[in-house]
């Protein structure tokens, strides 16, 4: 907008309107649309287009009529890179050198995205262009999560017309945690009727583009589409499982040796490129686990059991693919596929945290709990579906970051060189092709924006800007033999190191969660990466002045983009009391009380009163009648949670400890009649070897006790995301084996819901009755 150059009279017959001064800003005419398509934990040799075994018939199609980049790269973790993709700076500049959940209280770790890091939404809009965001978020700090936090960092307001999706950093694909503009929602039918996620939000892409072009024909769009796949839990159609039936027989090992030739034909790696070895770093310099079993010593149910887990992840990514394509169908009917600039990318290398076992519930990796083969084994025919929260072993995560090192979170090639193809019809002669140029994640914003000739604003919001990190790749559309315009890239993820400058690389021998510290004594690694792509080959014995030179351009570079302090504390072990004290945690009253009320939504677990590794009080203000039925409190899944209801007359509470059988259940018979507070009380009385609490658990009705069990409880959490605490029903997946989804509480009413959380020592159970019982 602009100044008013009208005219203004006494009377409005002799005055003269404008306005151009009070319109939105619109587009130069024949600006593209923009879409973003990024997809989760996808390592370069998964994907047809880049030689992989996993068919993706739409990406395919766009890369046949575009650029595949083989030399693009990313932080290594999902909320980092997504920050650049909503920034164009890097991701500690951000706060996001970890996840949202994982964020601490320093300015590169803080998971607040800063004012003067505008975001490409806001640039676009700004513009004239309809601004949407369909699927992943992960880039809302945790202490936003919640209804009554600022919605300051929710897309609307960091510049996005509309939103739909999930806040975290994953969800259920059948029962997902969902929330629209600002708000939560529940999904809008359960998967008994034909619900996937990945459907669910294509439709709602498809819906938020038509709502615009019928409404605004000559308005273009920014679309950012972010599915749940390839992030666990793994869930698809059993027929798209069905597709890869024996396709994964071979072992990931084979899988390797027979992709490598192939990613060499299409031109994604240089002849001579080697592989690395399977489990390449130096003992005491990465997790136990992050190793890979040898495919030959597993025993033929262990193989069946990977085999499957392989073959669910393929068939999860395949109909995500068939998802984007019917976006993509409805772009070339309607006539916008020519002028629609479409990049399609993952986010980081594939994931290893389904530990060297792979696991029927990836949950217990972030509670530091192993699996157990034999409880995998029991739910193999189940992979894929609402029964499982699957994820494959290590051994796939190598196999689909061939030929590099590691995978997912490490600063190897394995976690930050990803799948990329841009398509572009009207922008870009040049198709069917590959480009070598080396490029970063940074790099996405500033192309956008000279594709859309749109010049990087100075002020955002009526803030000064920062400078961008990246650089645009547009040079590269039709010059293949251009050489790179980019220079220097650093990398840094939970305590892994690395470097990129003018095609040489060094990389600390350091591996994330590795518990050490230490990081003055790492050996650096060096790669001349223009003639070694896979980083095969160590060169810092032969060049000690080069690694010294890379080293310190590493450290001005930390200095520059926030990158201290380090951190590779352990998820587990003695490192979790250090993690979960440094990680963001809701205020605990000084009461060491809460209160929860029925009619409201679900409180988010980072800020739910905690139950996690402490003693314990949950107490509910209940009227009953002979009907009442259904859930009073719950929190979590059947992957790990607990729930308090009434279901054939009975009370039960129930602690799923990480989904593992059986429910640990109490139970007595319920009020017919009155008002009554009804509960639990957890006394911690000693700690396992991997954090989880024991001691006994006492369930009661009024100042009566009527049940008590011995149990253990979790030390981490029920659920990375999602699966909120719920009044009055069970948000999601349900917790018990005994009801179904939602299960709503009838017949009665709950009045409220007190916790006591003070600290570890017994508490008078009468006394908090009688609080419990106060009238508010």
């Amino acid at each position: 907008m602009r100044e008013f150059q009208g005219e203004i009279k006494l009377d409005v017959r002799e005055s003269k309107p404008d306005w151009d001064a009070f319109l939105y800003p619109r587009a130069k005419e024949g600006a593209p649309n923009v879409l973003v398509v990024l997809y989760d934990d996808t390592g370069q040799a998964a994907w047809s287009p880049y030689g992989g075994r996993i068919q993706m018939p739409t990406m395919d199609r766009l890369a046949s009529g575009g650029l595949t980049y083989t030399q693009w790269h990313t932080t290594a973790l999902c909320s980092p890179t997504r920050s650049t993709f909503l920034t164009g700076r890097n991701h500690h500049l951000n706060g996001f050198a970890s996840i949202s959940e994982a964020a601490t209280g320093f300015p590169g770790y803080s998971g607040h995205i800063p004012p003067e890091n505008g975001t490409i939404a806001h640039m676009l809009r700004e513009a004239g262009w309809s601004t949407f965001w369909v699927g992943k978020n992960h880039n809302v700090p945790v202490d936003g999560f919640t209804m009554g936090a600022s919605k300051q960092d929710w897309p609307l307001a960091q510049g996005f017309d509309r939103f739909y999706g999930f806040i975290g950093g994953e969800t259920n694909q059948w029962y997902p945690d969902l929330a629209e503009d600002n708000h939560y929602i529940e999904q809008p039918y359960g998967p008994e009727d034909g619900y996937h996620l990945s459907k669910d939000l294509a439709d709602k892409a498809l819906s938020f583009i038509r709502d615009s072009k019928q409404s605004e024909p000559d308005k273009p769009w920014y679309l950012w589409f972010c599915p749940g796949a390839n992030h666990a839990p793994h869930h698809a159609p059993q027929e798209y499982i069905d597709k890869y039936k024996g396709m994964f027989d071979d072992g990931y090992e084979a899988y390797r040796e027979w992709v490598l030739p192939r990613m060499i034909e299409r031109g994604i790696l240089p002849e001579g490129t080697e592989l690395t070895p399977l489990n390449p770093m130096a003992e005491g310099t990465f997790s136990k686990a992050d190793t890979v079993r040898p495919w030959e010593s597993l025993n033929e149910d262990e193989k069946n059991l990977f085999r499957r887990m392989a073959e669910v992840y393929a068939g999860f990514s395949e109909y995500t693919d068939a998802q984007v394509g019917r976006i993509i169908d409805y772009l070339e009917e309607s006539g916008q596929l020519e002028n629609t600039l479409i990049i399609y990318a993952a986010d980081n290398g594939a994931s290893g945290e389904g530990s060297p076992n792979g696991s029927v519930n990836e949950n217990k990796f972030f509670n530091g709990w192993p699996d157990e083969m034999e409880e995998n084994l029991k739910l193999l025919e189940q992979l894929g579906t609402p029964a499982t929260y699957n994820h494959y072993p290590t051994g796939w995560a190598a196999a689909f970051s061939t030929p590099y090192r590691m995978f997912k979170r490490y600063s190897y090639q394995g976690g930050v060189c990803d799948p990329l193809v841009i398509h572009w019809p009207a922008g870009i002669q040049a198709s069917g092709e590959t480009r070598d140029q080396y490029h970063h994640s940074t790099d996405i914003v500033p192309t956008i924006l000279e594709a859309c000739g749109v010049p990087v604003p100075d002020v955002v919001n009526h803030v000064p800007q920062s400078p961008l990190s990246g650089v645009p790749m547009n040079y590269s559309f039709d010059a293949p033999d251009a050489p790179t315009t980019k220079r220097t890239q650093y990398y840094e993820m939970l305590g892994t190191r690395g470097l990129w400058h003018e095609g040489w690389k060094v990389v600390a021998e350091h591996g994330p969660f590795l518990g050490k510290g230490d990081y003055e004594n790492d050996r650096w690694q060096l790669f001349h990466t223009d003639k070694d792509r896979a980083e095969a080959h160590d060169l810092a014995d032969q060049h000690p002045d080069k690694v010294k030179e890379l080293v310190e351009l590493w450290y001005r570079e930390a200095e520059a983009n926030k990158v201290l302090p380090l951190s590779d504390i352990a998820a587990s072990g003695p490192d979790l009391e250090v993690r979960l004290g440094l990680e963001y945690h809701v205020h605990v009253p000084p009461s060491g009380t809460y209160t929860y009320y029925p009619g409201t939504t679900a409180v988010p677990e980072h800020s739910a009163a905690n139950t996690h590794a402490v003693s314990f009080k949950i107490l509910a203000d209940v009227d009953f009648t002979a009907q009442t039925e259904g859930v009073i409190v719950a929190q979590g899944s059947r992957f790990g949670g607990y729930s308090l209801f009434v279901k054939d007359g009975t009370l039960y509470f129930v602690y799923n400890f990480i989904g593992i059988p059986p429910e640990q259940r109490i139970s007595a018979p319920a009020p017919v009649s009155g008002r009554h507070v009804v509960g639990v009380e957890f006394v911690k009385e000693r700690q396992g070897e991997l954090r989880e609490s024991h001691g006994p658990l006492k369930l009661f009705i009024d100042d009566q006790q009527v049940g008590e069990a011995e149990i253990r409880t979790e030390s981490g959490l029920y659920a990375l995301s999602g699966e909120g605490l719920s009044v009055g029903y069970d948000g999601g997946d349900p917790v018990s084996a005994l009801y179904g989804a939602r299960f709503a509480f009838t017949g009665g009413e709950i009045h409220k819901v007190v916790y006591d959380v003070a600290d570890d020592a017994y508490v008078d159970i009468e006394q908090r009755i009688a609080a419990a019982y106060a009238r508010d």
